[in-house]
């Protein structure tokens, strides 16, 4: 996939620029991270909170990364969704990686209608799937995928994990 101009304009206040101090109870440290959260979609602030965004990305990462988060309303998701990958309707999450170096750097893209439907449908509550879907997209972003059904395996096992680390349940449990 081709990936869009490297940065948007950001809103002002809306960088993070943190990085992990020491392990805590015997785990290894966490790579370090530049977040730049956006929500150009304000109706989950309450859900989406800069440290939290923030904690599910580094549970995720296995390398140093510079990411940007940018919540959408629908018409943006449907617009990105179609330049991208020529689908007509918005999806959950997009992600644009590319590597400079040994860091990530990668956009996140997360549509907030579609996300809270599927929530919804799902009977999660809006942090778990707002959560599931920045591991997902940060899986993606160090180039795992689900196209063939034993990557789809492997990716999905590495998720649940990692979300049962947040205190989050298994998004795959029927």
């Amino acid at each position: 996939m081709t990936r869009p101009a490297k940065r948007a304009a950001e809103p002002s206040g809306a960088v993070e620029r943190k990085h992990p101090g020491a392990a805590r109870a015997g785990r290894p440290p966490r790579p370090p991270l530049a977040l730049s959260l956006q929500l150009a979609d304000p109706r989950h602030r309450a859900v989406l909170k800069r440290a939290s965004v923030a904690r599910w990305i580094r549970a995720a990462l296995d390398a140093p990364a510079e990411m940007t988060v940018r919540v959408v309303g629908e018409e943006e998701g449907r617009s990105l969704n179609e330049a991208w990958r020529g689908k007509k309707q918005p999806t959950n999450v997009l992600t644009f990686p590319y590597r400079e170096g040994g860091e990530i750097h990668a956009d996140l893209v997360l549509c907030a209608p579609v996300v809270e439907r599927e929530a919804g449908e799902q009977a999660r509550s809006l942090e778990a799937h707002y959560a599931h879907l920045v591991v997902h997209g940060t899986l993606h972003a160090q180039g795992l995928d689900h196209e063939e059904d034993a990557d789809a395996t492997r990716m999905e096992a590495r998720e649940t994990q990692i979300l049962a680390g947040l205190g989050f349940p298994d998004p795959y449990a029927g």
